[in-house]
């Protein structure tokens, strides 16, 4: 009998899946692929079900003769030892970004002149709520919340793009590229403090209040369900920290990122060109050991953000800092710095790796943007952070179709640098 393969990334059955199996039946033994954990993040479809608990829920499907693991979301751990004389999937891969795994697909079966069947995609209502209730279940705040742990321990590095509205939000959601054979994506998103200022005209000193701060979250968390990391500047008084800490647990915000310096906001990136005070040791291990008591959950992270660098206090001023945020209860270490080169933010990692092998670092590579997440993962880095790419590609753009229009006195000029309105609004999902 002729081997038929088909993979599932799903945590729920619909009528959809149900006619694959149907058409699949039709050429032979129906085989399922149950995709890892690790290849349906790559895939956006971060699952609500164990691996276990998806094998079971394949095996119980009528018509299903086995289930085993997909490793690959390319199939490359698959076919070349099974072997199916035919892979069978919906229609919808015929579509970028999908159509890169049918065409890979398509190269592995051509070694022994094995086939793809397409089958038309289900468009019933039954599958659309379906499909609707789990995004909606992945938004959720005790799951969206509890996602950005998972993927640390599941990503050689958490890739996470900045996002200050429900649109950039949408972006950073849905943006998926083909890139050396395989589907690539964002992880997470970063709520800077900086871009929600810039976007709101107003300087980056903490003017901009929690609850305008929190207006930006609610609006990213509409649309996505990606976690989100919060730029939580000084995060303020302890005793208003500890509130912060429990409005964004119970929000879903997965983790808040500190910075150890007090008095009025100045960016970082201008290091010791402005007067920038460093909190105490003790004041910043105060404030951590207060917000990690105030949790409900063991799902939000309380990340220390470290600023030695930045005013020229040295590697070993910041390893101090660092062994005492993590003692303190810190969920996990930022490391910063303005320099052009990623030279003093490797030999802080690789120090405090050599004794902490385990808390989670992050890196926010803007001053020094040539490094590469592999090197940046090579060297120990968890999380990484593109922090205000989006606002500053935005801006650059609005102003020179402006200019362009004050010049000619029309639109039609500006047109060829502007994207048809109908690309945009695609981004965005309608509710029936």
């Amino acid at each position: 009998m002729s081997i038929v393969y088909t993979c599932f990334c799903t945590d729920v059955i619909h009528d959809g899946h149900m006619r694959i199996i149907y058409e699949a039946k039709k050429y032979g033994e129906v085989i399922i692929g149950a995709l890892s954990d690790a290849a349906l993040i790559r895939y956006n479809r971060f699952p609500t079900l164990s691996l276990e608990e998806r094998i079971r829920l394949y095996e119980s499907l009528d018509g299903v003769s086995r289930v085993i693991v997909q490793n690959s979301m390319m199939y490359e751990d698959v076919i070349p030892v099974l072997k199916p004389d035919y892979v069978v999937h919906g229609d919808d891969w015929l579509r970028k970004p999908k159509s890169y795994i049918r065409n890979r697909v398509m190269d592995l079966l051509g070694y022994y002149d094995g086939k793809i069947i397409d089958v038309p995609y289900t468009f019933t209502e039954n599958a659309r709520k379906t499909d609707e209730r789990l995004k909606e279940k992945l938004s959720m705040p005790e799951y969206r919340r509890a996602r950005l742990r998972k993927l640390i321990g599941l990503c050689p590095i958490v890739k996470t793009m900045e996002a200050h509205s429900g649109l950039t939000g949408l972006i950073a959601e849905k943006t998926v590229v083909e890139n050396k054979g395989k589907l690539d994506q964002f992880d997470a998103m970063w709520v800077s403090s900086l871009c929600d200022s810039t976007d709101r005209g107003k300087p980056n000193i903490e003017l901009v209040d929690m609850s305008s701060r929190l207006r930006t979250i609610n609006d990213i968390m509409d649309v996505t369900t990606k976690p989100i990391i919060l730029d939580g500047d000084s995060g303020g008084l302890t005793e208003h920290f500890v509130y912060k800490v429990r409005t964004l647990e119970r929000m879903g915000v997965s983790a808040i990122i500190i910075e150890d310096k007090t008095g009025l906001k100045k960016n970082s990136l201008f290091g010791t060109e402005v007067e920038q005070t460093q909190d105490s040791v003790e004041n910043f291990c105060a404030k951590i050991a207060a917000g990690k008591r105030i949790q409900l959950t063991d799902d939000f992270m309380i990340i220390a953000r470290i600023e030695s660098l930045i005013l020229g206090r040295g590697i070993d001023d910041a390893l101090q800092r660092a062994k005492a945020y993590v003692q303190a209860g810190a969920d996990g270490i930022m490391i910063h710095s303005c320099k052009s080169t990623p030279d003093e933010v490797f030999e802080f990692c690789d120090k405090f790796r050599a004794e902490d092998k385990v808390t989670p670092l992050v890196a926010i590579p803007t001053s020094f943007s040539t490094v590469t997440e592999e090197e940046l993962a090579e060297h120990g880095v968890s999380i990484v952070i593109y922090a205000n790419q989006l606002m500053r590609a935005a801006f650059p753009a609005m102003k020179r179709t402006a200019e362009m229009i004050l010049e000619n006195h029309r639109a039609f000029e500006a047109d060829k640098m502007l994207m048809p309105f109908k690309d945009i609004i695609s981004l965005i999902n309608e509710i029936d």
